[in-house]
């Protein structure tokens, strides 16, 4: 028996697919060459925007053409809604939530999965099938509480369960064991990490004093749980990466109220004065990326504004930016969907005209300097590529000639070349 996984969305949909794959190559399952060749597929759905979840009723509509035998399974973020499984109904073989990952083989063979209680975290511990020799995504926990009013996340993984430490920790050490150089600590909010007595800035130190050439980072930061505590704890770990992402979402007190994100735009702004402050004794300035949605519902041209100038002060070197539609289930969608479609994606082209500006301006400072790398491949015109401990991605020039051993490699680089969100330069 073959399969294939088709990964939509973050990189928890990355690290819960990892996992599957191993799930089912332990019971003697065999990758296929491609979806349409394989006996069952796996779509690892998300639902965090409309396009990701349209992007999963075309595969499965795909799959039905093409691949009419397969057993279709959708896992994610889209598993337990009642509006997408009413949409799929007869195209969709089994409905599976991840924490429910153990029983597919249960339900591949047509029998009643298990009634016992299904511990949210035990999927967690199964070895996983890394994609990468040198990048590996570990997840500290599973769900969340926070209930923004615009997101689904809450109702489709569940409350937050956060993994043991002794059990993350060892999991990092037999990565670094195995000669990997990037370790990725994953979470829906990784800073409310707790377990027994170890909470998120302890996690890191532990983790971070593990010997070894490795660098750290951390996926998803969320400001009301950004302690002073954990800003001193992140300036003190030094395989930390100078890369914080922290999700502002709006610039306007209004909207993120009525978001539920249970902070102000005044606050957000003092932690990256705080971050900043903390991490420049670094030999780069910290990176400070975000999420943005607009078009929220109630945000007019004022409330835009207010983003608009948030992004002016805060001078971020990348940010994801979202145009708002409804989920289904959430409080957001009970609101009235007053932005036109138009005015969001003017309100999307003009933040990102001004993210051009800062990110470019950021990067100057790169300039004529020699940084860490570490490369991850080679792009479509044969050039090597990676990225630096600030998440800046980098073109090596003159690589065509250069061989395939470097890449998973962390090297040095003079960067000699800048755009706005990309770097190039010559290996030193």
């Amino acid at each position: 028996m073959t399969y294939y996984i088709i990964v939509i969305g973050c990189q928890m949909n990355v690290a819960d697919s990892e996992r599957l794959a191993a799930y089912l190559e332990s019971n003697g399952y065999t990758l296929a060459l491609d979806e349409n060749k394989a006996d069952v597929v796996i779509i690892t759905t998300c639902g965090v925007k409309q396009s990701a979840e349209d992007r999963a009723y075309g595969i499965v509509n795909q799959l039905k053409k093409k691949n009419k035998k397969a057993t279709i399974v959708i896992t994610g973020c889209l598993s337990e809604r009642p509006d997408v499984k009413r949409r799929l109904k007869g195209q969709v073989d089994i409905w599976l939530p991840t924490i429910q990952m153990e029983t597919l083989l249960e339900q591949i063979k047509k029998s009643r999965p298990s009634d016992a209680k299904i511990d949210p975290r035990n999927y967690l511990k199964i070895a996983p099938k890394y994609q990468s020799t040198f990048t590996a995504y570990v997840p500290i926990g599973n769900g969340c509480n926070n209930f923004c009013s615009y997101c689904a996340v809450p109702y489709a993984r569940g409350r937050e369960v956060y993994r043991p430490a002794g059990e993350i920790v060892k999991e990092v050490k037999d990565l670094l064991g195995r000669g990997f150089k990037e370790i990725v600590l994953l979470a829906q909010n990784v800073n409310s990490y707790k377990s027994g007595t170890v909470d998120f800035p302890k996690l890191l130190e532990k983790v971070n004093a593990l010997p070894g050439n490795f660098w750290l980072r951390l996926f998803s930061s969320h400001p009301k749980d950004m302690s002073g505590a954990l800003i001193k704890t992140m300036a003190k770990c030094d395989k930390l990466c100078e890369h914080v992402h922290l999700a502002v979402q709006s610039g306007d007190d209004k909207i993120l109220q009525a978001m539920n994100r249970k902070y102000t735009s005044a606050h957000f702004q003092d932690l990256i004065v705080k971050i900043r402050k903390a991490m420049a004794k670094r030999s780069v300035p910290v990176a400070i990326t975000t999420d943005v949605i607009v078009g929220f519902p109630g945000e007019g041209k004022k409330e835009f504004k207010n983003t608009l100038k948030l992004f002016k002060d805060v001078k971020f070197d990348l940010a994801y930016v979202s145009k708002y539609s409804p989920r289904f289930g959430t409080v957001a969608s009970k609101m009235k969907d007053d932005v036109p479609l138009v005015e969001k994606k003017l309100r999307e082209q003009e933040l990102g005209a001004l993210l051009k500006k800062t990110a470019l301006a950021n990067n100057k400072s790169y300039l004529h300097k020699t940084v860490d790398v570490l490369l991850e491949g080679r792009n479509r015109h044969g050039q090597l590529y990676g990225k630096t401990r600030t998440y800046k991605f980098v073109t090596l020039e003159d690589s065509k000639k250069i061989g395939d051993d470097l890449i998973g490699q962390i090297v040095k680089i003079k960067i000699n070349q800048v755009r706005e969100f990309a770097l190039e330069g010559k290996l030193v």
